[in-house]
């Protein structure tokens, strides 16, 4: 599988990285960005055989098949769409797209063109999803009834966090992981959200709180913040225990507490190369399979999400330019 990515920036050089840690099977092969030169000198840099200083170039390249876009936020929509009018399976970082609009008109047009089309939200396909089921499907901290899940880190002087047109600020970059913790352990029955954020002069969200009640009862109290840096700590609360999860992000440990806050189980996550290269053997599978989702984040799940980070940015009565 021939990989090209869309993008040059921070995250595209962690795919880079993680791509040429997989075997023979998945191929560095080309990178876009829209300066020939930032291009060649990726491609230089992590072995990749193509550089193109046009991403419509790269898309229209036969020897593609799949398509990592690793642009803003606000960019997804468009670039996303150019690669599956080129038949080109894509790979989308989080989150998705702007809004759930985009979302639902990208899904719409991967699926009459019947080209893969996955989100790119790596804690979705890491090994750490299905041991975090498993500790509570087992039943060890009892009734479960509440999580709690922060990520934080100092990043508000980056152009893409700080500027509404980038679709920037701290929900659709860190938020959508929290939600996504939140959704993984207590599923889609959502009865109501609450929320409410700071802003940065620039008029996007820094620091954001959100609490979702689960029609069972169940309740996630959740934040983020691009100002500081967290724990970046996830707990599943029972009546029996709890459990700690250790970086949300990229779980790194497992662990499982009493009634006495004693630890009495801990769990390592398998060895990585960065975490990044679970989204691509998920999308190698689908390929191979034929299909246009990948089963990890289907496509029907992405646009609730999508629907979420929207009811919620509308709590925060933020719209991006651009928006109707």
């Amino acid at each position: 599988m021939k990989v090209a990515i869309l993008g040059a920036g921070n995250i595209a050089r962690s795919m880079a990285e993680a791509i040429n840690g997989l075997d023979d099977s998945v191929e560095a092969y080309a990178v876009a960005a829209r300066d020939l030169e930032r291009a060649e000198a990726f491609a230089k840099k992590w072995g990749f055989q193509k550089a193109y200083g046009s991403y419509e170039e790269m898309a229209a390249d036969p020897q593609v098949d799949l398509v990592y876009i690793a642009t803003p936020h606000s960019h997804h929509y468009a670039h996303a769409k150019m690669c599956i009018e080129h038949g080109k399976a894509v790979l989308c970082e989080k989150a998705f797209t702007m809004n759930a609009a985009q979302a639902k008109d990208l899904i719409a047009f991967a699926e009459e063109k019947k080209v893969l089309l996955t989100e790119a939200i790596w804690t979705r396909y890491m090994p750490s999803r299905k041991m975090i089921d498993d500790v509570v499907a087992s039943g060890v901290i009892g009734k479960i009834t509440s999580l709690s899940a922060n990520l934080g880190y100092v990043m508000a002087d980056k152009e893409r966090m700080k500027r509404p047109e980038l679709a920037g600020g701290a929900l659709l970059d860190l938020s959508v992981y929290p939600i996504n913790f939140a959704s993984m352990v207590f599923g889609d029955k959502i009865e109501r959200i609450e929320a409410s954020c700071t802003k940065i002069e620039t008029g996007v969200d820094a620091q954001d709180s959100i609490t979702i009640y689960f029609q069972d009862g169940k309740v996630a109290f959740l934040y983020t913040t691009m100002v500081a840096q967290t724990d970046r700590l996830g707990v599943i609360n029972g009546d029996k225990g709890y459990i700690e999860v250790q970086n949300i992000n990229n779980c790194e440990e497992i662990r499982v507490f009493n009634l006495d806050r004693k630890m009495t189980a801990i769990y390592q996550v398998p060895k990585q190369i960065n975490g990044y290269e679970y989204e691509v053997l998920a999308c190698r599978e689908a390929l191979e399979k034929g299909e246009i989702e990948c089963p990890q984040m289907p496509h029907a799940e992405t646009i609730r999400i999508m629907e979420i980070l929207d009811e919620i940015r509308g709590k925060f009565q933020i719209q991006f330019p651009g928006e109707e």
